[in-house]
């Protein structure tokens, strides 16, 4: 199994980017899928999340600024960032969990730096 996570870079304070996780060796349809992020200093935190049939869940910090959303076709996960702020700074993960088993799997990270 193996998720490929991609679409990081640096941008300026109020600027967008989308990050993509791609995920192969695994029925992906049976996975929720998360995203975190570890700024320096700091411990990996959840910031949104997807689960198998599309419900979703978001920190309260990126609420109404970060959408996550699935392609089960193309095996994917991503996370639409927008107005971002240096304080999204980090290097972001992808998880998936199977929606029943215990089964978890990490990406390896992207780093999103947010400066001006």
């Amino acid at each position: 199994v193996q998720l490929q996570a991609s679409g990081g870079g640096s941008v300026q304070p109020g600027g967008s980017l989308r990050l993509s996780c791609a995920a192969s060796g695994v029925t992906f349809n049976v996975y929720n899928m998360y995203w975190y992020r570890q700024a320096p200093g700091k411990q990996r935190a959840l910031v949104a999340g997807i689960t198998n049939l599309g419900s979703t869940n978001y920190d309260d910090f990126v609420k109404g600024r970060f959408t996550i959303s699935r392609d089960n076709a193309k095996k994917t996960v991503y996370l639409q960032m927008n107005i971002l702020k240096p304080e999204d700074t980090a290097v972001y993960y992808c998880k998936a969990n199977h929606y029943f088993m215990p089964s978890e799997y990490w990406g390896q990270g992207t780093q999103v730096t947010v400066s001006s």
